[in-house]
């Protein structure tokens, strides 16, 4: 988002679908902005910004099993793990590559539609390359 302000999506593995979209100001850190798009059960794959303590309470709030790459300089950092993870959060992270990076409006409502209706449009871009069946005949 522009001007500092963060943008994040939760996205369901299974189909590569945007299920949830936040728009947050520039002061709200990435690991406090995780309860607005966090799921209710599951595993949460993350970058290093959800390995702090916050971002795992709202997992652990949240019933999820935190798949979160940790920090390299942390104790319980194993490599192999992490790698393990990286390469099942590879393929999703063209979902931001595709996004645009700048806002058109200020505001963080406006910026929020604008980011709700690129994830819309990501959306049925994707139900194009999955070939899924048309929902009126």
């Amino acid at each position: 988002m522009g001007e500092g302000g963060s943008f994040l999506v939760g996205v369901k593995v299974k189909q590569g679908f945007i299920t949830k979209v936040a728009v947050t100001t520039a002061n709200v850190t990435e690991a406090r902005a995780l309860k607005h798009i966090c799921p209710k059960e599951g595993m949460t794959i993350g970058d290093k910004a959800y390995c702090v303590k916050e971002a795992q309470r709202t997992l652990k709030v949240n019933g999820c099993h935190s798949g979160a790459i940790l920090k390299n300089n942390m104790k319980q950092k194993n490599f192999q793990r992490d790698a393990f993870l990286s390469n099942i959060r590879m393929p999703y992270e063209n979902i931001f590559s595709k996004m645009d990076k700048k806002v058109r409006y200020r505001g963080q409502a406006k910026a929020q539609f604008q980011d709700f209706m690129q994830a819309l449009t990501f959306n049925f871009k994707r139900l194009l390359a999955i070939h899924a069946p048309p929902l009126f005949t």
